[in-house]
């Protein structure tokens, strides 16, 4: 999975894998991997003014996640 940097003080970059609508975020500290997520969400997360705001509001309480 190709990994974007994202400019954040706690999000490092994120990926995103179409076939399985995996979302992965690595984090300062650790890296998850989001289950059923929408390509536009991944979208919305790299073009959004603040990547922590977006995924404090649209990832993180609304999908099941994974510890990598």
């Amino acid at each position: 999975m190709t990994m974007t940097p994202l400019t954040s003080s706690n999000l490092v970059a994120a990926g995103y894998e179409a076939s399985s609508q995996i979302l992965r975020i690595q984090f300062k500290n650790a890296t998850y991997d989001y289950f059923g997520v929408p390509e536009f969400i991944f979208q919305n997360l790299l073009t959004a003014d603040s990547h922590g705001k977006y995924h404090a509001a649209h990832i993180k309480n609304s999908y099941h996640y994974q510890r990598v």
